[in-house]
């Protein structure tokens, strides 16, 4: 099997390492934006590296992973399904809906494979709280709590470009919500603070959220997140039900300090970041799609899924913008007639 990997930033690079020593791929081609970046590391690799993305569809891949700026994902994945080529793709497929939904209709109509980054899905921790939840063990659940913190902003010139918090690093916690618990998002009430660097205030986003979310049987559910979390990269699930109570993300490496005379020791070795935190799980879900692309299992977590988590996130971010409560309904799950 040979794969394209377009986009070879700190997420590229981790999905073309695995690629590269997984068995059942035979070769790999690289291209990015940065062309001395993509040769790094292709000579690290003893992979091929390409001029462009012009050539990874030329030269002939049997796949395509999708790791570059956002705005360039829903383009591509057009691409790749005019090509019928199955493609792999980190979330999101677009800021917007209308991309969105564009880039959903060219996979549909080319009835080409399209696999996204959501890569909870593959957390053990996630999957064990899924487990509890469909099994019962919790009773009926009343209460999610979910949160995800990072330990410093990101750069000036991204965070522009990311989408804002809701859309960028919400969208994870919007997305196991609903694959954890099995249940649709009915409304939301969200708000946000930017009282924190004036970056933030700049690109017309926030630094901390909060977002209020009533599930479709009921079921309460808070989300929140910062950029600012000087204790480490902090990412748990509460999971509350009339019999048992679970949490995803406490271990030795979780970044509290208890009040408490006998409470836990504080972690000596915090979690840093996404891709120490998630490492395993980043590897999981480029072996499923494998897998996928082989004709060995069905597609984990498809395009509708993130079209799902997106809408959470636009219901989200208008709530925040207008201060009042937004039901889902609110916001379109296919193309609007002209």
């Amino acid at each position: 099997m040979r794969i394209g990997v377009i986009g070879t930033g700190r997420i590229g690079t981790l999905h073309a390492r695995t690629l590269s020593r997984h068995r059942e791929v035979g070769s790999l081609i690289l291209t990015d934006a940065d062309p001395a970046r993509a040769q790094a590391l292709a000579h690290r690799l003893g992979e091929t590296v390409a001029p462009g993305v012009d050539e990874i569809f030329r030269w002939g891949v049997d796949a395509v992973v999708i790791t570059t700026g956002t705005e360039a994902h829903a383009e591509l994945i057009g691409r790749a399904a005019r090509s019928a080529l199955p493609v792999f793709c980190e979330k999101p497929i677009a800021l917007d809906l209308p991309g969105t939904l564009q880039a959903l209709a060219e996979v549909a109509a080319a009835g080409t494979v399209l696999q996204m980054g959501f890569q909870r899905r593959f957390d053990a921790g996630y999957a064990g709280a899924r487990e509890a939840v469909r099994a019962g063990r919790l009773g009926r659940l009343h209460t999610v709590r979910a949160m995800t913190c990072d330990q410093a902003p990101p750069p000036a010139e991204w965070l522009a470009l990311s989408g804002g918090l809701f859309r960028d690093t919400l969208i994870h916690d919007f997305d196991v919500l609903r694959w954890v618990t099995g249940r649709e998002v009915a409304d939301v009430y969200a708000t946000g603070s930017d009282t924190g660097p004036a970056v933030f205030r700049e690109a017309g986003d926030v630094d901390t959220g909060a977002a209020l979310l009533t599930l479709d049987d009921g079921t309460l559910a808070t989300a929140t997140a910062t950029r600012l979390n000087g204790a480490g990269y902090d990412v748990r699930m509460e999971l509350a039900g009339e019999r048992d109570t679970v949490v995803v993300g406490l271990d030795d490496r979780t970044p509290l300090a208890s009040t408490e005379p006998t409470g836990p020791p504080p972690a000596d070795k915090p979690w840093a970041g996404f891709l120490d935190r998630f490492g395993p799980a980043y590897e999981a879900e480029l072996n499923a799609f494998v897998q996928v692309v082989r004709g060995e299992r069905a597609n984990p977590c498809d395009g509708r899924e993130a079209l799902q988590a997106l809408r959470i996130a636009e219901a989200c971010e208008r709530s925040r913008r207008e201060h009042r409560p937004v039901p889902l309904t609110e916001i379109p799950d296919q193309e609007q007639p002209a």
